[in-house]
């Protein structure tokens, strides 16, 4: 397996096929592993988001989204990074984190700084890594318990 050093870190658009790719891989980990609705899983959201995918050797191991909300929760002028998903045999290996890392600097090149996320609650210890914070209580979403994060 290769290293997170070994991999690549793309912006790219949901309409290419490395979008298709990365869809696939979201279907793959949420619909089929984690047993959300597939109506669930795309949403309104996934048009106007700015996606970004994990390559190693071209192919795409990993992807999320940022959504830029105007207001979301209590935090003005954010980014919402979310659907973040590594194909099976790649986690552990820092994907994750790279491509975390990698979006919110995109973000904070074009002046946002504060970001929110829905973390699965089984999650919240790698986001605590990167420096967001719980707060409110637990939900459900697409049948999984989440907390919402942030960092300011």
């Amino acid at each position: 397996m290769s290293a997170a050093s070994d991999t690549d870190i793309v912006r790219i658009s949901a309409a290419s096929i490395l979008g298709e790719a990365a869809m696939a891989l979201r279907h793959a980990v949420f619909v089929v592993e984690q047993g959300v609705p597939a109506d669930e899983e795309i949403d309104a959201d996934d048009p106007v988001a700015t996606h970004f995918v994990a390559l190693v050797e071209g192919e795409v191991v990993g992807t999320l989204r940022v959504v830029f909300k105007p207001e979301h929760a209590e935090i003005p002028e954010c980014a919402k990074i979310g659907r973040v998903a590594v194909r099976r045999d790649r986690r552990g290996s820092g994907i994750a984190r790279r491509m975390m890392l990698h979006a919110m600097a995109h973000c904070r090149e074009i002046g946002v700084d504060r970001f929110v996320l829905a973390a699965q609650t089984d999650k919240l210890g790698f986001y605590e890594t990167l420096g967001f914070v719980a707060f409110g209580p637990d939900f459900m979403d697409g049948g999984i318990p989440h907390r919402a994060m942030r960092m300011d």
